[in-house]
């Protein structure tokens, strides 16, 4: 079993920022996983999965544009940029069919790489995630709290790693981006109706006391997306690979069939 660490990645320039990537595994001929975190991580807030799965696929991490070590760029940030960005990373890869799962906002953007179909998604694995405009409303008071000061009350490790591991770092400048990123209703947000177009198998799970997405927007998006699963876990908040990773490992492996 491998864990991201930052020690052994490479990065990709496109839209004027360096995208940094790293795979694990060492299995360039097993079934390439595409794994996408949340806002304000990085990679390594991904290891209590990647652990189990590095020996079955050939895992690569994204730390999204002005995350971990991924400079922000002069680009907007959107939703739509974050798919633009793993899209090059994964074609400067040669990957073509990619398995993905994306946490909260790496979810959104899984989706709408899955919806898109430049890419040949095989199975696609969405925790904590919204996927339309309404989701926004319910939430846009709590995101309009967070700041450079109370960021390091809500997550100060994950504010901490940032000042660790990004190259050019500006927190003030991120949690701007951030917040517009998430906040956005226009085609550069979320995917919407478009998750129609997925036609990949999907799996989308949430812990029952997620705060920030409901299990109605969940229920409604399981019927949006032909043939899906939707996995309410108990006991769990937002970060519920973390909450209950035992529940998850069980479920990831039955379904990713390891």
């Amino acid at each position: 079993m491998k864990t991201f660490t930052h020690n052994s990645g490479q990065s990709v320039e496109t839209d004027g920022a360096n995208i940094y990537y790293e795979e694990i595994g060492n299995n360039k001929d097993k079934p390439a996983l595409l794994m996408l975190h949340g806002g304000y991580e990085s990679i390594e807030n991904l290891n209590s999965m990647a652990a189990y799965l590095s020996d079955d696929f050939r895992v690569i991490g994204i730390d999204s544009r002005g995350h971990g070590k991924s400079t922000l760029g002069n680009k907007k940030l959107t939703y739509e940029q974050l798919q633009i960005d793993a899209e090059t990373v994964l074609k400067h890869l040669k990957i073509s069919i990619v398995n993905i799962i994306g946490f909260s906002d790496g979810g959104i953007v899984a989706c709408r790489i899955a919806a898109n179909n430049n890419l040949k998604v095989n199975k696609l694995i969405t925790i904590g995630s919204s996927w339309k405009n309404d989701d926004i409303e319910a939430i846009v008071d709590i995101l309009k709290t967070i700041t450079p000061e109370t960021a390091e009350e809500y997550f100060p490790e994950n504010v901490k790693d940032y000042h660790r591991l990004n190259p050019k770092p500006n927190f003030g400048a991120l949690n701007q981006c951030v917040l517009a990123m998430e906040t956005d209703k226009t085609e550069t947000g979320h995917p919407n109706e478009k998750v129609k177009n997925i036609s990949a198998e999907t799996l989308v799970i949430r812990g029952d006391n997620d705060f920030l997405v409901s299990s109605e927007s969940l229920v409604e998006l399981q019927t949006e997306i032909k043939g899906s699963s939707f996995l309410n876990v108990p006991f769990a908040e937002h970060v519920v690979h973390e909450e209950q990773p035992q529940v998850i490992e069980i479920i990831l492996k039955q379904f990713l069939n390891i």
